[in-house]
């Protein structure tokens, strides 16, 4: 199934999910265990519960699986929310959140259009609605 050619396009929106997945996963790793360390917790503690999110959809990313791509903007909004916050309450770190909430977008632009390009390039959609329910009522019907 992965045969199928992928455009220029495509390949410019993989390109920028991928490159924004991996760089968002290590400019975490540095804010937390070097840029800017909790003073009163382990470092290297933190950092970890930060990326542990950031690695469930990694392996399905790295492999270019549009669906992986599409659920991947879940556990994004988490980092573009902390972003978010970081940039209003904290003066000190407003640089690092805005790198953050840079790379949050730049991922979640790329992961989108990705999914979408590429779901169609392969033939993947989903299901209507009216569809799901007219073959569920078949289903149960019949019985």
């Amino acid at each position: 199934m992965d045969s199928v050619e992928m455009s220029a396009e495509t390949k410019r929106y993989r390109f920028l999910a991928l490159f924004c997945n991996l760089a968002l996963l290590g400019f975490v790793a540095l804010w937390h265990s070097t840029l800017s360390p909790h003073p009163l917790i382990n470092p290297y503690g933190i950092m970890v519960a930060w990326i542990i999110p950031m690695l469930f959809p990694l392996k399905g990313i790295i492999q270019g699986k549009p669906y992986t791509h599409a659920w991947a903007n879940f556990i994004l909004m988490f980092y573009f929310l902390h972003g978010l916050t970081i940039l209003w309450l904290d003066e000190g770190e407003r640089y690092l959140a805005l790198i953050e909430v840079i790379i949050t977008s730049g991922a979640f632009v790329g992961n989108i259009y990705y999914a979408r390009l590429r779901g169609k390039e392969l033939g993947l959609k989903l299901k209507r609605l009216s569809e799901v329910e007219k073959i569920e009522k078949a289903k149960y019907t019949e019985k």
